[in-house]
């Protein structure tokens, strides 16, 4: 008896889809995840440092104008003295030292600042700067002063506590440290939120290190853009890698362009200036002439001038604003004639250097005053809280006696070779430019590795 071979209708089963196989991505999120844990981890202590520290920094440039309304402020009165007035009755107070800068009153209610240069007790790197009332010339005190934006004690005390912890340029190391890193971190921490499913990223509702993971990855999602403009921007002026990225702009006809300080004038042959002459600061036709010529180049308040290094140079008055829109044209002017000789407008500065400019003027909160200082308070706000949650998950990770339950090694072994060589590749061009991320990450990998195969080797002999 012959039987008809069976028919397929829509009631027969089908064959079960095969399971999507996962991209050649999908091998990097462990690696990732090792990587986040263990920097995060290891680096969290010098974050917390740069985190608190910068919290204070933010502050501390309302807290100077209350500390020091007295030197900062005068009663606004009916006209202002000539500057060289001005100068005149702050060096009747304080004949030390050199005259290195004057920066005329840049507000109605503002002091003039006569900074003075090799004044015995004040550090070779700061000025002492005395503050004059502009409408009576009367010397409301003196203050030591450090920078470009005229910090004064206690914010240069907050300064150098987050740039070196008071340790000198060893000291710094710390902070370069922490600013390599703040970036994989965040970045690190990106990748990973957004490779969860969605359901594993909510918060309400769940409970223990599931809460705590959901605090840590929202927190750290939402200001992961901060922290990564934090890090590139705080690298600029690092020790080595800031040198790194000089070179670099250097090389690109990018650095940052200077006025010829050359009586004779001449091309922007990037002399410094920083320096004053060995007197007062009154040469040749005088500091209201100096200034009046700068005046009439464009030059708005606030302005700084610095007055000749040696009997070949000019003054030069540049525009010292940092807020937005910045001021920062600059011009040389000839001591004996009074004419401009030389002029650099911040509108030519080549685009890199612009775009360091405005990115260390907004890292250091003075771009947009104090909204810009509230938004990095809220960012170091925030990174504290992230380095709490992130240790606390650690802690919640730990399994009866096993406190904090490390990320199982190996995960580079599962990326495949065609993204694992050109990655490593791309991370050992980054490591040459940002060293202290660079050989801190070759040491990791390499015990990483050494570890993995002591422990090998002991299974197998069990």
């Amino acid at each position: 008896m012959s039987t008809a071979p069976p028919t397929l209708t829509d009631e027969a089963p089908q064959a079960a889809p095969a399971p999507k196989s996962p991209g050649p991505w999908a091998p990097l999120r462990p690696l990732v995840l090792r990587l986040h844990f263990y920097a995060g981890l290891l680096v969290a202590p010098f974050l917390l440092v740069a985190a608190v520290t910068g919290f204070l920094y933010a502050g501390a440039f309302q807290a100077e104008k209350l500390v020091y309304s007295h030197e900062l402020t005068v009663p606004v009165g009916d006209t202002k003295l000539p500057v060289s007035e001005q100068v005149d009755a702050a060096r009747k107070a304080h004949p030390e030292g050199t005259v290195a800068a004057v920066r005329p009153a840049p507000e109605a209610d503002a002091t003039t600042r006569v900074m003075l240069s090799g004044v015995e007790g004040v550090d070779p790197a700061h000025t002492l700067a005395v503050f004059v009332d502009p409408y009576t010339g009367e010397v409301r005190g003196a203050l030591e002063q450090y920078g470009s934006t005229g910090a004064l004690r206690l914010r240069t005390w907050i300064d150098e506590f987050h740039r070196d912890l008071h340790l000198g340029e060893n000291g710094r190391l710390y902070s370069e440290f922490a600013a390599s890193w703040l970036w994989v971190i965040a970045g690190g921490g990106l990748v990973l939120w957004f490779s969860r499913r969605r359901a594993l990223r909510k918060v309400r509702g769940a409970s223990g290190r599931r809460r705590t993971l959901g605090l840590h990855g929202t927190v750290g999602v939402w200001t992961a853009v901060g922290f990564i403009f934090l890090s590139a921007t705080g690298l600029t002026w690092s020790t080595y890698a800031g040198a790194n990225i000089d070179e670099l702009r250097t090389s690109l006809g990018q650095a940052t362009p200077s006025v010829s300080a050359a009586a004779s004038g001449g091309e922007h042959a990037g002399h410094d200036t920083a320096a004053g002459s060995g007197g007062d600061a009154e040469h040749g036709v005088g500091l209201d002439k100096i200034l009046a010529a700068a005046r009439a180049e464009g030059l708005g308040d606030p302005v700084e001038i610095v007055p000749p290094a040696d009997a070949s140079s000019a003054y030069v008055v540049k525009q010292v604003q940092r807020s937005w829109p910045e001021k920062q044209d600059a011009v040389a002017v000839d001591p004996t004639t009074g004419e401009v000789t030389d002029v650099l407008r911040f509108a030519d500065y080549p685009l890199l250097a612009k775009l360091t400019r405005w990115g260390i003027d907004l890292h250091t909160g003075v771009l947009f005053g104090l909204v810009n200082q509230l938004a990095l308070m809220l960012l170091a706000l925030a990174l504290i809280l992230l380095i709490v949650w992130g240790y606390r998950m650690w802690w919640q990770r730990g399994r009866g006696n096993a406190f904090g339950r490390p990320i199982p090694r190996g995960a580079w072994a599962q990326v495949p070779p065609y993204v694992l060589v050109p990655l490593m590749a791309a991370i050992a061009v980054l490591g040459y430019f940002v060293p202290l991320l660079g050989i801190p990450l070759a040491g990791f990998l390499v015990a990483d590795v050494v570890l993995g195969e002591i422990a090998h080797r002991r299974k197998a002999s069990v």
